[in-house]
Parts: structure tokens; C-alpha cells; sequence
């Protein structure tokens, strides 16, 4: 009998930018339901990898699948609509709109609003409402008429994780969410990630060991586009060979 399907399964994935090869045939299958860190060193594939999985890149060969339904091949926007959505490791948000019309225009089409202009948005109870509590959940409902370009950088990704949310998705994947933070905003922003992630699938991109160690169940190590090692924090910590090519100290 088979087990449950993976949220994410990633199967002997290849990419190949003209003769040099990034991704070298790597598999890997996240359940459902789990916090899934990727570390490694810088150049080791970790953003080509997440662009492999959103679809931003075609795979050269091999399968991405969501939840056993094959999304190598499609759009980025196809595959969102299937319940994945991302960040970028730069804030990537609709800086004149206000904050609040920031997470209403992720709410919109989870709420079933496709291309219409028949609607005014203002009066879209269900949208509005649903704004307004994301809002209230990542901390920004005093900021909520204020032009999201103005917010400060962590407020911006605790603004893009609303925005995300939102968006219906169940499967969130970040990319490198504590960059550039200080220690404080960066301990506000790994509660609001466990919070808001609760039931959901997460999988991120991480340089602060501390934070990867304490937020992820399970991890792998990328180095020079091949998983040589996942398993869960207490594992990747005692593995030898992890320590070599990356955590070195940190491990300890």
C-alpha cells in the first residue's frame, strides 16, 4: 500500500543553464503539513531550486509534482492557482496601494473573483472582511490605510506572508524571510511565520542557523546542486559530512 502523498514531490530533477548544470538530479519529497527547511552554502542551488518548483524555471529533465499532480511545465500563475505560493528574497509587493489593498488583491481570487469588472471591490463583504483579519493576524491593522511602500522591511514581509495567506494557498514557500532583519524583528518574524503557517505546508530558504533549528521539522542540505543530507534538526546537526561542506561550528 502506498503512503500519503507528498505536498511537494520533487523527482531526479535536472537544470541546466547551457552547459553548466546548477540542479543535478535531486529528489526529494516534503509531506504535507511540514516545515521543510533548504541550507547550504552560497551557489548551491537553493533559489534556482525554488524557482524550479514555482515554475519561474523550466526543469531541463525530471518532475515536480503538488500534491501528485504533475506543475513541471506550467506557468507560475497555474501553479499558484493549484495552492502554492512564494516570497522572493526582495519584498515584492504593490508599494503605492495601501497595505490593506495589498491583502485584499490576494484575497480575491481565493474568494472566487476571477477577471470581472462587474464587482466594486469596497463591496465585496466577504474580501473586506477577510483583509481586514489577516490585517489584524501579522500585526498591521494601525497600518492599513498607509501606502505599503512606506512600511519598514519587516513590516513588509510580515505584509507579503498576509498577502500569501490571503492568496488561499496551502503550501508557502519563503525565500530567505529573516534577511537583512535585526534580532528582534527577526524573532517577531519567526512567530508570525509559525502562526500563520500552522496546518500549512512550509518550505523555506534560511541562512540563520538559529532560525532553521528552531523553526523547521525537517531539513536538507544543498551543495553544488545535489541533496547530500536531510533528515530532521537533531539529525542534520550530528551529520558528519554536513558539518564539512557547511554548518561547520554552527552545528555544535
Amino acid at each position: 500500500m502506498s503512503g500519503p502523498v507528498a505536498a511537494i514531490s520533487i523527482s531526479n530533477v535536472t537544470k541546466r543553464f547551457g552547459a553548466t548544470e546548477i540542479i543535478r538530479g535531486v529528489t526529494l519529497d516534503i509531506a504535507e503539513g511540514e516545515r521543510h527547511a533548504i541550507i547550504g552554502p552560497n551557489g548551491a542551488g537553493k533559489s534556482t531550486m525554488f524557482n524550479l518548483i514555482t515554475g519561474r524555471f523550466p526543469v531541463s529533465s525530471g518532475e515536480v509534482r503538488l500534491r501528485g499532480d504533475l506543475v513541471s511545465g506550467l506557468a507560475p500563475y497555474e501553479i499558484n492557482r493549484k495552492g502554492l505560493s512564494r516570497s522572493f528574497q526582495v519584498t515584492n509587493i504593490f508599494p503605492r496601494m495601501s497595505v490593506f489593498e495589498n491583502v485584499r488583491c490576494g484575497a480575491l481570487w481565493a474568494q472566487g473573483y476571477r477577471y470581472s469588472i462587474w464587482h466594486d471591490v469596497d463591496k465585496l463583504t466577504d474580501v473586506n472582511d477577510l483583509a481586514t483579519r489577516i490585517l489584524g493576524q501579522i500585526g498591521l491593522a494601525q497600518r492599513a490605510q498607509v501606502p505599503a511602500g512606506v512600511l519598514t522591511y519587516a513590516e513588509q514581509r510580515a505584509l507579503e506572508i498576509g498577502i500569501t495567506i490571503a492568496s488561499g494557498a496551502n503550501v508557502i514557500m519563503l525565500d530567505e524571510p529573516t534577511a537583512g532583519m535585526s534580532r528582534s524583528e527577526t524573532d517577531q518574524i519567526i512567530d508570525l511565520i509559525r502562526r500563520m503557517t500552522e496546518g500549512r505546508t512550509l518550505v523555506m530558504v534560511e541562512h540563520d542557523m538559529g532560525v532553521v533549528f528552531g523553526l523547521a521539522d525537517r531539513i536538507s542540505v544543498l551543495v553544488y546542486g545535489e541533496i547530500i543530507a536531510s533528515g530532521t534538526p537533531d539529525e542534520i546537526r550530528g551529520n558528519a559530512a554536513v558539518r564539512e561542506a557547511y554548518l561547520g561550528e554552527e552545528a555544535a
